[in-house]
């Protein structure tokens, strides 16, 4: 019977690992310097969105959103070149629950939690550019959920206590007066310390370990 327990322990711990939302993968590094903010600046206004998706393996997931408190974005010789703006993690609000007040409220409460981003300690999450490339096209580029990407970004994602680089596809705009950049990528919530219950706990093992998140950033010439 322990034989049996533990096979099925770890048949779900390699679902977990392996399942994911979709999304673009965004390959994580160390925390890079932040690119230099020379040039003409554009205020991020209040149409960004940050959405994100979480799932488990056996198909359920969550939606909702996140408010961006503030940020910008820099412009120099027509090209998207750095920027940051920081998430309001108290402003997480639950969309597939929105029907039901109560388990609605018990999710939210639960993600805000020191089980997850313990926003009594951590209220602010923040991205800060370390660099724009112009994007790559390869074999895989076919299955991109970004139609059409032009640049990748690479930038400082800090979450709680822990900051990692992330880099992602995404497709930029910049006009006289006005960037626009969408993206749509998965991250590894485990790199940044988000374990439910603690690293390698079996509890932890039914949640996926990729969260999907899509950027949808509006900005305008200051």
């Amino acid at each position: 019977m322990k034989k049996i327990v533990l096979f099925l322990s770890a048949a779900v711990f390699v679902t977990a690992c392996n399942s994911s939302t979709e999304g673009d993968k965004a390959t994580t590094t160390d925390a890079q310097t932040v690119a230099s903010t020379e040039g003409d600046v554009f205020a991020i206004d209040s149409t960004t969105t940050v959405t994100w998706v979480g799932s488990k393996p056996v198909g359920d997931s969550h939606d909702g959103t996140f408010k961006v408190s503030e940020g910008s974005l820099t412009v120099k010789d027509n090209v998207l070149t750095a920027g940051n703006f920081a998430i309001d993690i108290n402003s997480l609000n639950n969309l597939d629950l929105a029907g039901d007040a109560d388990s609605k409220g018990k999710l939210e409460g639960h993600l805000k939690s020191a089980d997850f981003f313990d926003v009594s300690k951590y209220p602010t999450a923040k991205f800060e550019i370390t660099g724009v490339e112009v994007f790559v096209a390869d074999s895989a580029s076919k299955d991109l959920k970004i139609a059409g990407a032009t640049h990748t970004i690479k930038g400082n994602l800090t979450l709680k206590d822990s900051t990692k680089n992330i880099a992602f596809p995404a497709k930029v705009a910049v006009t006289a007066t006005k960037v626009t950049a969408v993206a749509d990528f998965n991250i590894d919530r485990t790199l940044w310390g988000m374990n439910y219950k603690g690293p390698n706990n079996p509890q932890d093992w039914i949640i996926n370990r990729n969260v999907n998140i899509k950027l949808n950033i509006s900005a305008t010439k200051k």
